[in-house]
């Protein structure tokens, strides 16, 4: 079977870099052979494994992997509120604060920032509803969105993928009143780019959560988080009121996950760079907090 290499942008380089994804011979094993299939079901349409998986990186026993992931995937922790070594289990290293400091982020009103730290692709103007992930099949913000889709119809969207030497914590992109909010159970399908190019409706399917918030210049936007394989948790830690930009929304436990925010129809602009590398079908590496959109 052919090897279609992962290739994202890195936007303070510039430069196109090949994804190193851990355990990548097994997440093509599972999804792209036909052998796999009853593997496939017992582990990424049941939360079990993926319980068992959290279960264990919440204990202390999971503290001695903490080294070992900040050497192999380079982790900064000089941007970290406390060092490796403070942490009484995986996944409080995995949900680690970053210093204010380390993510810089512009207060004009009119200046959206990126919700969170990963690897983003936009969608300037949907096509009625469908967008298409990178490596994916046609995707719709009604399966994502049931009940609530109608107002985006024809607006924007941006999928921002975590991988699991990102920080975890997400933000508020921009200000405003939180409306409504509904939790969503489903599968935890891997957001990899590997598995979405086997087909399954990761953001139709996934388990997730959305939100509404109401903004002054720009209606309406949706903020979802979906769930992924080893991620039985979406923590959101700002669940009503009022909202300002950069403010904490919540967090996900270990795990390859992914954040989607929808805008209305002609309410903002996605930074060039972002809309000129997501046409040529690849994926930015970008930071919360750095410029991510314009409100119109």
């Amino acid at each position: 079977m052919q090897r279609d290499p992962i290739l994202v942008v890195d936007r303070e380089t510039g430069e196109t870099f090949e994804e190193a994804v851990l355990g990548e011979k097994w997440i093509r094993w599972a999804y792209q052979n036909a052998s796999a299939r009853p593997v496939e079901k017992l582990l990424f349409r049941s939360p079990l494994i993926s319980r068992l998986m959290g279960a264990w990186f919440d204990s202390r026993f999971s503290k001695g992997k903490i080294a070992a992931v900040v050497n192999e995937l380079a982790i900064d922790m000089s941007e970290a509120t406390a060092p490796a070594d403070s942490y009484g289990c995986f996944n409080d290293f995995f949900v680690r604060h970053l210093k204010p400091e380390a993510r810089p982020f512009s207060a004009d009103p009119k200046d959206i920032v990126s919700p969170a730290d990963g690897r983003v692709l936009v969608f300037p103007e949907l096509a009625e509803d469908v967008f298409v992930p990178v490596k994916g099949y046609p995707m719709s913000v009604r399966t994502m969105l049931p009940g609530i889709a109608e107002r985006f119809i024809g607006g924007a969207l941006a999928i921002v993928r975590l991988c699991p030497a990102d920080y975890h914590r997400y933000h508020f992109p921009a200000a405003g009143r939180i409306t409504a909010a509904q939790d969503i159970p489903g599968a935890l399908h891997s957001v990899n780019p590997i598995a979405l190019g086997a087909g399954p409706d990761v953001f139709g399917e996934n388990k997730r959560t959305w939100t509404l918030i109401e903004t002054d210049n720009l209606g309406s936007y949706c903020f979802i988080e979906v769930g992924a394989f080893g991620v039985g948790s979406i923590i959101n830690t700002r669940t009503s009121g009022a909202v300002q930009k950069m403010d904490e929304k919540g967090y996900f436990k270990f795990g390859g996950s992914t954040v989607v925010v929808v805008f209305e129809p002609g309410k903002v602009r996605f930074s060039d760079d972002l809309a000129a590398n997501s046409a040529k079908g690849r994926e930015t590496l970008v930071k919360v907090g750095q410029p991510f959109a314009t409100a119109l």
